[in-house]
């Protein structure tokens, strides 16, 4: 009986835990069909980039070697190795956004 104990406590803990899970759905994808800005793409140069979106919002100084910067744009960001885009996302707007 001492060893049915334990091990009826751990089921009961496993079960409950199983019924408390929540389904977390995050509309990857959506937000693109909205957004009209085309984004730059990788290789783009810096001057290329400010010629077609204007200057940054903001502008985060280069970190590490080789060095990565990012611009801020309203929407996006852009992610660069030294001159030239690597990267460039979107920012995630929430639904009262």
């Amino acid at each position: 009986m001492n060893h049915l104990l334990p091990l009826v406590f751990a089921s009961t803990l496993l079960a409950a835990a199983s019924v408390q899970a929540e389904t977390l759905t995050i509309p990857v994808g959506q937000q693109a069909s909205s957004q009209q800005v085309s984004l730059p793409q990788r290789g783009t140069s810096t001057s290329a980039v400010r010629q077609q979106h204007g200057e940054p919002v903001t502008r985060h100084g280069a970190v590490g070697e080789p060095p990565i910067s990012r611009w801020g744009y309203a929407g996006f960001s852009v992610y660069f190795e030294y001159d030239k885009v690597v990267h460039s996302v979107r920012q995630h707007k929430t639904a009262s956004n």
